[in-house]
C-alpha cells in the first residue's frame, strides 16, 4: 500500500513538472533598445517567423504586437507564452528629431502622435503582463530618466523583471554599467542581432516565470 501511494505522489510530481506554464511575457525599454530585435530572435528560435520591424530611426514600434502560444523548451521543462512587444518607452517625444532622420515635416509630425499613443497603449499594458523584459542598449549610459522611470514603474507594481544589457557584440558595451545602475536585478548581457548569449536569457525565463 505504502509503495502504491509512493507511485501514485511520483506521477503527480512528474504531471505538475511536465505541465506547460503559460503567461504573458513583455518586452519594454527605451527606443532603440533591440526590443523588437529580440523579439523576432524569439520568435525565429521557435515558430519560425519574426514579429516586426526593427528600423534604425526610433520609435519603429509604435503599436503593440503580439506573437501568440511561443513554447521554448529546456530539457523536461516547457514554458508557453504570448510575447508582448511594446513601443519604445520615451519621456519626450519631438517631431523635429524624425525630421533629422530624414522624414518629411508631415511624416515627423505623424509618426511622432503614433509615438506618443504609443508610449500610452505600453505602458497601459502593464496591467496585462506576468512578466517584463526590459532591454536596455548596454552602450549607451544606463542612468537615464526613462530608464529609472520604467525600472520604478515595475517595482512599484511588483511586476517580475528580467534585465537585459543588449548589443554585447559591440565594442562600446558595458554590462557592468548596467548592472552597477540595477544591483537589484540580475543582468544578462545579450545581443538581440547576433543572438549571443540568447540561451541563458531562455534559461532565465524559466526562473523568473516561476
Amino acid at each position: 500500500m505504502l509503495q502504491f501511494v509512493e507511485q501514485f505522489i511520483k506521477r503527480v510530481f512528474q504531471d505538475l513538472f511536465k505541465r506547460k506554464r503559460h503567461v504573458k511575457i513583455g518586452l519594454y525599454g527605451p527606443p532603440n533598445g533591440g526590443k523588437t530585435t529580440l523579439a523576432n530572435r524569439i520568435c525565429m528560435d521557435w515558430i519560425g517567423e519574426e514579429m516586426g520591424k526593427a528600423s534604425p530611426i526610433e520609435h519603429e514600434t509604435r503599436e503593440v504586437q503580439i506573437k501568440e502560444q511561443i513554447n521554448i523548451k529546456s530539457g523536461r521543462r516547457e514554458l508557453s507564452f504570448n510575447l508582448i512587444d511594446t513601443p519604445g518607452i520615451a519621456t519626450k517625444i519631438d517631431y523635429e528629431m524624425f525630421m533629422k532622420k530624414g522624414l518629411s515635416n508631415k511624416e515627423a509630425k505623424k509618426r511622432a502622435k503614433e509615438a506618443t499613443k504609443g508610449v500610452i497603449d505600453a505602458i497601459k499594458w502593464l496591467d496585462e503582463v506576468d512578466v517584463v523584459i526590459v532591454v536596455l542598449d548596454a552602450t549607451k549610459d544606463p542612468y537615464s530618466q526613462v530608464n529609472i522611470t520604467i525600472i520604478g514603474n515595475l517595482a512599484a507594481r511588483n511586476i517580475p523583471v528580467l534585465l537585459i544589457g543588449n548589443k554585447v557584440d559591440l565594442r562600446k558595451a558595458d554590462i557592468k554599467k548596467v548592472q552597477a545602475a540595477f544591483p537589484q536585478y540580475d543582468v544578462i548581457g545579450i545581443s538581440a542581432k547576433q543572438g549571443t548569449n540568447i540561451d541563458h536569457l531562455y534559461e532565465a525565463l524559466f526562473v523568473v516565470t516561476k
